[in-house]
């Protein structure tokens, strides 16, 4: 990957991340994935930033299809975000974003977590 294509996803998760910041300030933590999930379509859509939601990733065993795996968000087709709302981000969270990289043959994951008084944000990489 070329700096300049490094530089873009940087420019991209640092707007999809004040996004969410935005997000979280005006709703605060307490409520379902799904609410912040619904917040952050909308706000996507006002600054015009491409993405789709609950999007199916092949995964791949062997060369064979074995199944699907639903993420939250893939964005401008470059960035997977994946959405909780728990005390904290744990271990599990980032090897499954890890695994959906892989999967999706993605460079860049986020876990935006609103579970908290301070929107928790990890920012994972594969093999850039």
């Amino acid at each position: 990957m070329d700096m300049k294509a490094i530089r873009d996803i940087d420019k991209l998760t640092e707007k999809i991340i004040g996004v969410a910041i935005e997000v979280h300030k005006k709703l605060g933590p307490g409520f379902l994935e799904k609410v912040y999930e619904k917040a952050l379509i909308h706000e996507f859509k006002k600054v015009d930033i491409k993405f789709s939601n609950q999007s199916l990733i092949k995964i791949k065993y062997e060369g064979l299809d074995i199944g699907n795996q639903k993420v939250d968000f893939v964005v401008e087709n470059q960035v997977i975000v994946e959405l909780k709302s728990t005390s904290k981000i744990i271990e599990l969270f980032q090897a499954q974003l890890i695994s959906y990289l892989k999967a999706s043959d993605l460079k860049v994951g986020l876990i935006l977590n609103f579970g908290r008084k301070v929107l928790e944000i990890k920012r994972l990489v594969n093999k850039l």
